[in-house]
């Protein structure tokens, strides 16, 4: 054998399980990214379409109270979030990250489609809206799992170098979910004449979440647990077998995550959940909340806030992974305290620049709000995956973040309206989210700091 057939041969040797570990990696990331992608254009949709989807389901000569029946339908599944977090992490944590995964977008996915499929009150009266509901609830509780399912499995693969910016790719699907669903909507809506949008238009974009689930289901099929976590589960296998006292510590680590986390590490979970209330309330707010406010609030014209809107989720994806390497460098914590700093520091200036209502001032604005909101974001998922150990990292996650959300950021736009209408000053809402922030940064000086660690040691 030549002296190059040997070289040739080592080299494949040794690149294989590189090859393979790589490719693994790119098959999370993709399925990570779709996944949550399904999750917020369906959150996208529903809220573009809720215009449609009143008269659908909730016909009535009051649009106020349809729209209000239809938002509250959509209130509802942010109920079942905190619940379905402590179902699906504690299933991650206990039978591994891909079955939960596996279960959870089959569960997602297949109730969109299913709102794709519903007959219209006209044709089955109240049956109609009670079975959207039972949908809706069914999709809140099933979604609770999949951003902190994505980003704890991307990260538990992630080199530890750049667990910051492969996280990011969980907010940036997020981002583009919403970009997608809002650009679906403008181009229908403007094609498309109100009959036919009535008639079927508005389901399309639910039917698609169909195909899209299963070629997540059929990628996540494809892939094993992360090495983490097969760590730790032969670590405990080792120790069960060892001694009756290592298979009940087993059994406290592997069947136990729910009493494990609470009794365990319950500061943790508390300053979590601390850090997660900016992020709730600071991305419902400044995504989904200011092209209303703007619209309603500050009367600038729908089209060129809409615009707005559209630059910022654009420019949002490029910054979120921006901040996401930022943290690798400089590490989790200062970003997330500089983070609340800038909201502390701008937010209320901010708000009074968009009381002008002139376009290049709010784009500006909104941009410099959307770069502050992704120093938190882009760096989130990453900072709640290095904060609890692998035995209940998924339901630590995946609890303070749904629970952050279902109590913050679900009712961000609604308690942004009720202090405008009390306090009869535009900018009300800046000084909420202030006081947010204040208590965000509270919770990220007392804080650790776990950047740099192997996942296996924390």
């Amino acid at each position: 054998m030549s002296s190059a057939t040997i070289t040739t041969s080592a080299r494949l040797i040794n690149s294989t399980p590189q090859t393979e570990e790589q490719a693994m990696v790119r098959k999370v990331a993709v399925s990570s990214f779709l996944g949550n992608f399904i999750e917020w254009f369906d959150y996208a949709s529903y809220s573009y379409f809720a215009t449609t989807i009143a008269l659908v389901f909730f016909p009535t000569d009051n649009h106020t109270v349809a729209m209000l029946q239809t938002f509250g339908v959509f209130a509802l599944s942010f109920i079942l979030r905190p619940i379905g977090a402590l179902f699906w992490g504690s299933y991650g944590d206990k039978k591994g990250r891909k079955a939960a995964l596996a279960h959870s977008i089959m569960f997602m996915s297949g109730a969109s489609f299913l709102i794709g499929c519903l007959p219209s009150y006209s044709v089955i009266g109240v049956g109609a809206p009670i079975l959207l509901l039972l949908l809706r609830m069914v999709q809140g509780f099933s979604a609770s799992g999949e951003y902190a399912g994505a980003a704890t499995f991307l990260g538990e693969y992630a080199p530890t170098s750049k667990r910051g910016i492969y996280c990011s790719l969980i907010p940036a699907s997020t981002a583009i979910g919403l970009l997608a669903g809002s650009t679906l909507a403008t181009l229908m809506t403007a094609n498309m004449n109100s009959s036919a949008m009535v008639g079927w238009g508005w389901r399309v974009p639910f039917l698609l979440a169909g195909p899209l689930g299963l070629i997540v289901l059929y990628i996540r099929a494809k892939l094993a647990d992360s090495p983490v976590y097969q760590s730790m589960n032969d670590a405990l296998e080792s120790k069960g077998a060892a001694s009756a006292d290592g298979q009940i510590a087993a059994k406290s680590g592997m069947f136990a995550p729910l009493a494990e986390l609470f009794h365990n590490h319950l500061k943790a979970l508390i300053i979590s959940f601390g850090a997660c209330v900016l992020n709730a309330v600071g991305f419902y707010t400044v995504l989904t909340y200011l092209p209303t406010y703007l619209s309603d609030t500050v009367g600038m014209d729908a089209p060129q806030s809409g615009t707005i809107t559209t630059i910022c989720l654009v420019a949002y994806v490029f910054m979120v992974f921006g901040m996401g390497h930022i943290s690798d460098k400089f590490g989790r914590k200062k970003v997330l305290i500089g983070a609340c700093v800038a909201f502390i520091v701008l937010t209320v200036p901010a708000f009074l620049i968009l009381n002008t209502s002139q376009f290049w001032p709010v784009l500006l604005v909104e941009l410099a709000m959307c770069a502050t909101l992704t120093a938190n974001d882009g760096t989130l998922s990453s900072y709640l995956t290095e904060t609890f150990p692998t035995s209940v990292r998924f339901t630590g996650f995946a609890f303070s973040f749904n629970l952050a959300n279902a109590i913050f950021g679900g009712t961000a736009s609604f308690i942004a309206t009720v202090l405008i209408a009390l306090t009869g000053s535009s900018i009300a809402p800046a000084w909420y989210m202030v006081g947010v922030a204040a208590i965000a940064l509270v919770a990220m000086i007392l804080s650790h700091e776990n950047t740099d660690k192997d996942l296996n040691h924390i």
